[in-house]
């Protein structure tokens, strides 16, 4: 490592992608530009220096024991000799290593990504006969270990009001889109585009996957097709919805790079988000649903009272009841045999995302708190920090 000229910033994950859009293309690209050297510590096959920041690779396992004991270890080990001034860290299962950091003096910040107890409930590896008892567990842990922390940042402001009681030096950072990622193709004209319709990210129950399956066998005037792009969270998931009906018009295409995502969204013409009303989803918003706004093509949404108030202010798209896949089915048709008014959909969604939902502001937001935290001696972080629109407040008091 070159000799340090600027503050160490030291990522860690150990459940995350190590080229994840929040963690890599958001965060650590964002402090890059800002000029700390920055680091990522991850599971990872090789160290290599990447669009400026470094990856600080530990050895892939398989099976979740032994990524939350020997991983842990291992990337305990390798952030500690790393000396960084600030420790910014994005799993719960983290939360042991970034104690341990803590006790060692130094700024730790816990990046939640998630309102934690919320997802217990869709856990499948959990008997459901526990999953109250472990919500109440790690409820109680996760805020006791968040109060000592540096500060905390939450993906959405429900995260950030049930950590701010523990930890005032609290702020949301959305997981936005960058601009530049979503504008860097040039999408073909919608007369051109073929009727494929788009899902991005986890695959898994809670997130609807069986219900879009049956929705994709149920459209029947127009012959679409899914792309399906994204990871499965549970063995055996895709062999298991590769016997549903509507897989004969499904695309699996993996995990894409930004570039990737850019593209497929610049060749479809409907973008999917149907979530089940899971305690953790019915209130998050879900990076898809925004990045389907930036490409300017219209969504077919779970009914939520949180995405209603995007969707229909921006009038970019159809809300659908999430367990009925014959609504969701009609939703997509309609998208697809009205195309004058889904492509006006699409523009309409991209203009409010152009205005209220861009990574710019929220990087702002995270480098007034990197500033906060590194000139706590000598400034007063409220001087650092404005309120923020939307009457989400950033402001940071000092502890």
């Amino acid at each position: 490592m070159a000799e340090r000229r600027s503050a160490r910033v030291v990522q860690l994950t150990s459940a995350h992608f190590v080229f994840d859009p929040r963690i890599f293309s958001k965060i650590s690209k964002s402090l890059s530009r800002a000029g700390y050297e920055v680091i990522v510590v991850a599971r990872h096959d090789r160290d290599e220096t990447v669009e400026g920041v470094h990856i600080a690779a530990v050895p892939k396992v398989f099976g979740r024991l032994h990524r939350m004991t020997r991983t842990l270890w291992q990337i305990y080990k390798r952030a500690l000799a790393l000396d960084g001034d600030i420790y910014h860290f994005h799993d719960p299962e983290l939360i042991p290593v970034a104690l341990r950091l803590r006790l060692a003096g130094k700024h730790v910040v816990y990046d939640a990504h998630e309102n934690l107890p919320g997802t217990v409930s869709y856990k499948d590896y959990l008997p459901k006969r526990m999953r109250g008892t472990v919500a109440w567990i790690t409820d109680h842990f996760e805020r006791f270990a968040a109060g000592k922390f540096s500060a905390v940042i939450g993906a959405t402001p429900p995260i950030v009001d049930r950590l701010r009681r523990v930890n005032p030096r609290a702020v949301v950072v959305h997981n936005f889109p960058v601009p530049e990622e979503m504008l860097r193709n040039h999408p073909i004209a919608w007369e051109h585009r073929p009727p494929v319709v788009a899902y991005l990210g986890s695959i898994s129950r809670a997130r609807g996957i069986f219900e879009l399956f049956q929705a994709m066998s149920r459209v029947q005037t127009v012959d679409c097709r899914l792309a399906l792009a994204g990871w499965f969270e549970q063995p055996g998931l895709k062999e298991e919805i590769s016997k549903l009906p509507g897989a004969s018009r499904v695309d699996c295409l993996g995990r894409l790079s930004r570039e990737q995502v850019a593209e497929l969204l610049g060749r479809v013409r409907v973008g999917i988000v149907v979530l089940h009303p899971e305690p953790n989803l019915i209130n998050c918003r879900p990076t898809k649903l925004f990045e389907y706004m930036w490409a300017g093509i219209p969504v077919v949404a779970s009914d939520f009272p949180l995405w209603r108030e995007i969707i229909q202010n921006a009038g970019c798209g159809l809300l659908v009841d999430p367990f009925n896949p014959d609504e969701i089915a009609r939703a997509i048709e309609y998208l697809l045999t009205h195309p004058a008014e889904a492509e006006e959909m699409g523009h309409r969604g991209r203009a409010t995302a152009k205005k209220l939902f861009s990574w710019e502001t929220e990087e702002r937001t995270l480098l007034d708190l990197y500033r906060a935290i590194l000139n706590e001696h000598t400034t007063p972080a409220s001087d650092l920090l404005n309120a923020r629109e939307e009457g989400i407040s950033t402001c940071i008091p000092t502890r």
